[in-house]
């Protein structure tokens, strides 16, 4: 009596053993590329921390209140008050203008507009990303520069009061506040990509189910989206953070350094780290670029702070993100 039960596929073994191998070896790859990158991370860390404290040893001057930087004077003296204060502002700045405005363009495109206008929308957006830095410089400093000038002279006069918006002088407004305004333009289209895709990813029950209840576009909008979508525009935000405290050329031609730290973020004057190092690398002495590389560490520092915060703002909001959808 012959059993109707069919052989096994021949190779069929073979094949999980291949699966198990292909999985191992996988596995063992993708190990390796994050410790890879802990190494590099190390590496980077080290070498400046290196060269930091060669400059730090001989620094005349408190490192982090001292306004001057001569590193290469007879007497050295050089510190990051200015540098700090500049950074911090102008991304703040920019922070401030992009992600609301990016959260409007990415919730228009992905549940508001038309397909035939969301696409060629989204694409325009997403070239923006692609413009160069130097295109970004030259545009603030020959257009947005002299067409700033009515902006600030308004403020000025409405928002003189708040003290940080008081001009103390008149000139040509390349100051921290163009800076951020600029810095604004060149983040949006990350935040507005990312937003968008994760928009796109909300499952389409949570709306339907807001819609059924009788909630209107923007109350479902404000109840099954951006819930979902928080950890998405914090990622996309610190990405777009990253760039604001990392951008070099677009800062440096724009902006009107001088060692002066002025609470007054309509008169020209401060800097910011990538842009300092940017314009003082090329004719620096030895230990000035040492100088620089303290600065550069201080600003690694306060990169991986910041995203270290937005992991940390993240998972606190698992329960937004998605999932268990």
């Amino acid at each position: 009596m012959t059993s109707n039960t069919p052989a096994a596929p021949p190779g069929g073994e073979r094949r999980r053993r291949d699966s198990r191998v292909g999985d191992k070896i996988f596995m063992n790859l993708s190990r390796g590329s994050g410790i890879l990158l802990l190494v590099v991370m190390a590496a980077i860390a080290g070498f400046l921390t290196w060269r930091s404290g060669i400059a730090l040893s001989k620094n005349d001057g408190n490192f982090f209140t001292t306004f001057e930087w001569t590193p290469d004077a007879p007497k050295p003296v050089f510190g990051i008050a200015v540098l700090v204060f500049g950074t911090i502002v102008s991304a703040t700045i920019a922070m401030a203008i992009a992600v609301p405005v990016a959260i409007g363009i990415a919730l228009f495109i992905s549940h508001y507009a038309p397909r035939r206008i969301a696409q060629p929308f989204a694409y325009l957006v997403d070239l923006l990303a692609a413009v160069p830095s130097i295109i970004y410089g030259l545009w603030g400093a020959l257009f947005l520069v002299p067409h700033l000038e009515g902006l600030t002279s308004w403020m000025d006069d409405y928002l003189g009061w708040t003290y940080i918006f008081d001009q103390s002088r008149t000139t040509t407004p390349r100051n921290l506040f163009t800076v951020g305004i600029l810095l604004a333009i060149m983040v949006l289209p990350i935040i507005t990509a990312v937003s968008r895709e994760i928009f796109r990813q909300v499952p389409r029950m949570h709306e339907e189910a807001a819609l059924a209840l009788g909630a209107t576009r923007w109350e479902m909008i404000r109840t099954a989206v951006l819930p979902f979508g928080r950890p998405g525009i914090i990622s996309a935000s610190m990405l777009g953070l990253g760039r604001a405290l990392g951008e070099t050329i677009a800062v440096a031609i724009v902006l009107s350094s001088s060692s002066v730290l002025s609470l007054h973020v309509l008169d020209p004057g401060g800097g910011t780290f990538a842009q300092n190092i940017a314009l003082k690398f090329s004719e620096a002495q030895p230990f000035g670029r040492d100088a620089l590389m303290a600065s550069g560490l201080v600003l690694f520092v306060i990169t991986l702070l910041v995203n270290g915060a937005a992991r940390l703002i993240v998972a606190r909001r698992k329960e937004y993100s998605g999932a268990n959808a």
